[in-house]
């Protein structure tokens, strides 16, 4: 059977590195991009250490630009030939009371987590249309629960979901699946966390790159669309 190729957005540190690790040991060929050419360095060190260095190909790429999207789909079918799977994990996250917010970072939140999830689509979609591919984006328990400071996080999650699943309804007739995973707290980088020993009680980024794994081994009549993720216990458990 013909390897299948996998393109990561955000997958130089947490969940998207997560999945990268998860999908290498399965056999897929990687590609992963972001926008910090030091991160994607470091993770591609890593990864050729452990895995096939033949397949992983890394991108630099800002999910905010439409052409350099174009680029990663360009590479990646100039070196592995196909694109079958696309897991739109890169985001951010800004934290403040609505009179705190200010335009600049209402506009990055929602340019990074919602409209470079779009780019990244129609950038893969004929692709992945011809391999009947699959499409998993990153969305948040956020993305359907909303909480104080939440403004731009909450909007770009809440269309996030909702983009995910209209676009399923959009394309199923192609043989296209569509997956949205929400996680709960996960021991990432994200919003400047350092994780450490205090964030065992969290679920682990190699926690969502087996479930994407799994989902990927599923019987093609079966289409989990919308999956919700939580840690067993809290923080306060011991």
């Amino acid at each position: 059977m013909k390897k299948k190729t996998a393109w990561i957005t955000g997958g130089s540190r947490g969940i998207g590195f997560g999945v990268a690790e998860s999908l290498l040991a399965e056999g897929y060929n990687v590609v992963i991009s972001g926008r910090n050419p030091e991160h994607l360095h470091d993770a591609l060190a890593d990864l050729r250490n452990r895995f096939d260095a033949d397949a992983i190909l890394g991108v630099v790429s800002d999910v905010r630009d439409f052409g350099s999207q174009q680029k990663v789909v360009e590479q990646t079918l100039e070196k592995f030939g196909s694109l079958d799977i696309l897991v739109a994990n890169a985001g951010i996250g800004h934290f403040a009371n609505i009179e705190e917010l200010t335009v600049e970072q209402w506009h990055q939140t929602i340019d990074v987590n919602l409209t470079g999830v779009f780019y990244s689509v129609k950038v893969a979609l004929d692709e992945l249309k011809k391999n009947k591919g699959y499409i998993i984006t990153i969305s948040s328990l956020a993305g359907t629960n909303f909480f104080e400071k939440g403004t731009a996080y909450n909007a770009s999650k809440f269309g996030l979901t909702g983009f995910t699943q209209a676009l399923m309804l959009d394309i199923r007739q192609h043989d296209v699946k569509t997956t949205t995973i929400m996680p709960g707290s996960v021991a990432t980088y994200f919003n400047d966390n350092i994780p450490d020993e205090s964030d065992s009680w969290k679920i682990q980024k190699e926690d969502i790159g087996q479930m994407v794994a799994d989902l990927l081994k599923m019987h093609p009549r079966v289409l989990p669309s919308k999956i919700e993720v939580r840690p067993s216990k809290t923080n306060s458990v011991k």
